[in-house]
């Protein structure tokens, strides 16, 4: 049995009917050319067959004097989590993205260990899919990336098909997840709260001076107040999901151009078609829109779990020129990396969540609609940059479902695969309309920091809307 961590703890606290806490991705798959008819169900079939199911897929929550604890689920029913669906012909990528909206939208089963794994059918193209999703309290994004590359090959392998649930766990999955003795882990978290405790000094010291800078330095984003927006209202049970890949490789020219990072390009690219997106909706504020972005602080040997940071950036959406927009959005994410830069991973993490505990509270309870720290979260998590195959099924695209809440109505999440960045898109399907546009925007906003006289690399649309 194992005590849920206060931050896993408030994704808990946080769902409800309209606001599943759960995050996901959507990988597609190219059937082999020599496959037969069956292929798909003897994939279900082989997938099936794992039954030694490993942490942390085997638990499930109980309470105990109102504490949330993980205990192994003595009466695990692998079909119920592993599913078997068919798109109707043609079988289109619409039609494929409005069956993963409804599927995000729907609450993990409590009672049951909180993940789900469909494997989809009949997409055109000779293809099928695989949606998983896990809640936000068992993994992260970058735990759930992690989980799933390592179920991948990468060679294809006929017969060799891996899953998540059932990997070897490393070494620092079984110390989260009592592989190891009490004692142990009881020292881990003695150890960690010590640290803890020793960084609150460096904390307070790093809070006065950005209050300071927030006086001063009009660039510093964190206690801006964020402009009220139409992305910032409450939210439905409904979602809306939209997914697309861009060129790797032209954004990185882009960045070499600007020098600037890959991630300033994506801020800028979120940036435009936000400002387009409002534009048209006849809703952008006259004060810039101010971007959570969450900051991995996982080193290479974390396991499962939350261990995230957050960046406030300025998206300068009130300027009208797009590269003087990508410079203003630099400036405002250089303020944080500089202050980050001498600070350990336990200094970050306090400072963070002291800047933050206003917002946090505001969306536990909703006491401040008409306040807003950010009003869009746009997340990169870094994914494989060599081709990945399913068994012997080629990986052809990933695309990360993330979160809305009450007052974040739209979600940008993005990663890496090969020499594509797959953008996926999640907002409330009431509170953002025709949130798809915003594909097209990003694409627009990519052909505007092309220099002058470079012709745009075209864009290859994977998936164009959802639902």
């Amino acid at each position: 049995m194992q005590l849920l961590n206060p931050v896993d703890q408030i994704f808990l606290h946080l769902e409800g009917r309209h606001q599943p806490m759960h995050v996901g991705g959507l990988q597609l798959f190219s059937i082999p050319e020599d496959a037969g008819p069956d292929y798909v169900r003897e994939v279900v079939t082989k997938a099936r067959s794992f039954t030694d199911v490993q942490p942390p897929f085997n638990r499930r929550l109980k309470y105990r004097f109102g504490q949330p604890f993980w205990v192994d689920d003595e009466s695990f029913d692998l079909e119920y989590h592993v599913r078997h669906l068919a798109l109707p012909a043609p079988g289109a990528i619409r039609d494929l993205l409005a069956l993963i909206s409804m599927l995000h939208g729907a609450l993990l089963d409590r009672s049951r260990p909180m993940w789900e794994t469909y494997i989809i059918e009949g997409v055109t193209g000779n293809r099928f899919a695989v949606y998983t999703k896990f809640h936000h309290s068992l993994m992260d994004g970058i735990s759930a990336m992690r989980v799933m590359r390592r179920s991948l090959n990468d060679t294809p392998a006929p017969g060799g098909l891996c899953v998540p649930w059932r990997l070897p766990q490393s070494d620092n999955d079984k110390s989260q997840g009592g592989g190891q003795a009490p004692w142990h882990a009881a020292w881990k978290a003695a150890t960690a709260t010590g640290r803890q405790v020793a960084a609150m000094p460096r904390v307070g010291q790093q809070v006065f001076s950005a209050w300071q800078k927030a006086r001063h330095e009009p660039d510093f984003t964190a206690f801006k107040q964020a402009p009220m927006c139409m992305l910032n209202r409450r939210i439905s049970g409904s979602r809306r999901f939209a997914a697309q890949s861009y060129s790797l490789s032209r954004i990185k020219k882009l960045a070499k151009h600007y020098d600037a990072t890959v991630n300033d390009i994506v801020l800028a690219m979120c940036a435009s078609a936000l400002r387009d997106y409002l534009i048209s909706q006849d809703a952008l504020p006259e004060a810039p829109l101010v971007a959570m972005l969450p900051v991995s602080l996982h080193t290479a040997d974390s396991g499962t779990g939350n261990k995230v940071a957050m960046i406030f950036a300025s998206l300068a959406t009130d300027v009208v020129d797009p590269v003087e927009r990508l410079a203003a959005i630099q400036h405002s994410v250089d303020h944080w990396k500089r202050r980050y830069k001498d600070m350990t991973s336990e200094q970050i993490m306090g400072f963070t969540a002291a800047l933050s505990t206003p917002a946090g509270m505001n969306l536990l309870t909703g006491i401040a609609p008409r306040r807003q720290a950010f009003n869009v979260v746009i997340s990169n998590v870094p994914g494989p940059s060599e081709t990945l195959y399913y068994g012997d099924a080629k990986l052809e695209g990933m695309y990360p479902v993330s979160i809305v809440l009450d007052g974040q109505a739209l979600n940008i999440s993005l990663a890496s695969y090969r020499d594509s960045l797959e953008f996926g898109l999640l907002a409330c399907r009431r509170s953002v309309p025709s949130m798809q546009h915003m594909l097209q925007y990003l694409s627009n906003a990519l052909d505007a920091l092309e220099p002058a006289g470079d012709s745009a690399a075209a864009n290859e649309s994977v998936a164009a809307t959802g639902g």
